[in-house]
């Protein structure tokens, strides 16, 4: 029998999941399209940009998951369109035919169309902005022994955008640096001066959990020196001052910008079916509103069931049980021949969670809140669960243990690629002919 061929876009969580369940099923020929060579952990991105953790331990590569696998190909390129008419993803390496394709995509920072401060602002999506955040952030304290009284003021006030969880534990390990590791590595420089501000548009930080996680992340984030400023909407930011619709204004050289999320939808799909958030529109069994044998997964999906009717919440626990699902409901076809006996889905809530700093985090289960220290415990334990390899948890592990008895760890150091290694590694996977695949099919 021949294999029905699975293009996969996306190795984030939903799309390795269902590439992970399918790998060496006799029945599919899998490909899995990124434009990184590795999985990457999004909810420890705000570690690797404050130092605490390497950026390996949260970056998976892909063909070592997938070494000895008898029908997982794994392709780096970016996908420029989706031929529907042919089946075909078209990518900067070549054509890829497909029986069924599974969108993947993920999200990637809304800047609301502000051209001038997606230029100027630090977002934090991938671990290569985490990287460039670290850098510029251990960049700026060196700096501000020889800045200017006007550079100084702007290096010394840090704001990040955005009162999700990404803002909120971003700017709660700023400020434990500001007061437990920066006074050790410049002793002879004064951090009292160090502001760091917490901009949120809406009344409440962390805006989908409970009034208890509200009122909790907010006071954790007060103790530890944080300015918050909700219901404070960015209108402008010229890389020197940010400037609010209320006429406040802060002076600053750096803005981290986590203040929304918007889909990665591919070239090719039917714009008239994407929802709010620039989601495409899927049914309960994932696949995409007008097509037959396309599929949309995970953050990019937008799936109204009656406990979700505007869509469910763009969490890493969605993606994973969105992927389980579709593979379930692939192999059952592979057995049956049809989908007559394909399983809808249905996401159970198990809660969410954000971590303010030691001993500080929220928790909101499905019947009850807490917060504290036995809810800190919870959110390493959970996380360290979610990572994908024995050794990462280990080094992860030990990286947290470090920072929980010493409240330090040894990992700021400033990376830069040469423009070399920048023109060559970003460019040289799209220097392979067109009829790449073509001739690999053949």
């Amino acid at each position: 029998m021949e294999k029905k061929k699975i293009v996969i876009i996306g190795a984030g969580f939903a799309g390795l999941r269902l590439a992970r369940k399918l790998n060496n099923n006799p029945n599919f020929s899998i490909t899995l399209i990124d434009r990184y060579n590795f999985h990457q952990f999004q909810p420890l991105f705000y570690q690797v940009a404050t130092a605490r953790i390497e950026p390996s331990n949260i970056s998976f590569p892909l063909r070592k998951v997938f070494q000895g696998s008898k029908n997982v190909q794994v392709r780096l390129a970016d996908v420029t369109g989706i031929n529907e008419a042919k089946n075909e993803v078209e990518t900067t390496i070549g054509d890829f035919s497909y029986d069924y394709l599974v969108i993947s995509t993920g999200c990637t920072t809304n800047f609301f169309g502000n051209k001038q401060i997606e230029e100027l602002v630090f977002p934090m999506k991938s671990t290569d902005e985490a990287i460039t955040l670290k850098n510029r952030l251990i960049t700026n304290f060196e700096s501000a022994y020889s800045a200017s009284p006007e550079e100084l003021e702007e290096i010394m006030n840090i704001v990040v955008v955005g009162g999700g969880p990404t803002g909120v534990e971003l700017s709660g390990s700023i400020a434990e640096m500001k007061t437990k590791i920066l006074p050790k590595d410049y002793p002879d420089f004064d951090f009292s001066g160090l502001n760091i501000y917490l901009i949120e548009g809406g009344p409440n930080l962390l805006g989908p959990m409970s009034d208890a996680s509200h009122k909790k992340s907010r006071e954790y984030l007060e103790e530890l020196g944080v300015n918050i400023w909700t219901e404070g909407r960015v209108t402008g930011y010229d890389g020197k001052v940010i400037s609010l619709a209320d006429g406040r204004q802060i002076k600053t050289k750096t803005v981290i910008w986590g203040a929304g999320v918007t889909g990665n939808v591919p070239e090719g799909i039917n714009r008239e079916i994407l929802q709010r958030g620039n989601r495409i529109k899927v049914d309960r069994y994932n696949k995409v509103e007008g097509s037959n044998n396309i599929y949309a997964i995970g953050d990019i999906s937008s799936m109204e069931t009656p406990k979700y009717p505007h869509g469910h919440p763009q969490l890493a626990n969605v993606a994973i049980n969105q992927g389980l699902n579709l593979a379930n409901n692939f192999i059952e076809l592979g057995k049956s021949k049809n989908q007559n006996n394909w399983t809808m889905f249905e996401y159970a809530d198990p809660g969410s969670m954000a971590t303010v700093g030691k001993y500080r985090a929220v928790v909101d289960l499905p019947k009850f809140s807490f917060q504290g220290r036995l809810a800190w415990f919870t959110w390493m334990f959970l996380h360290l669960m979610l990572i994908l390899s024995v050794r990462n948890k280990l080094f992860i592990f030990l990286n947290w243990a470090q920072s929980y008895f010493t409240n330090d760890t040894s990992l700021r150091i400033i990376t830069r690629p040469t423009k070399k290694d920048y023109k060559h590694n970003i460019k040289d996977y799209r220097r392979f002919p067109k009829n790449r695949n073509k001739k690999e099919e053949a």
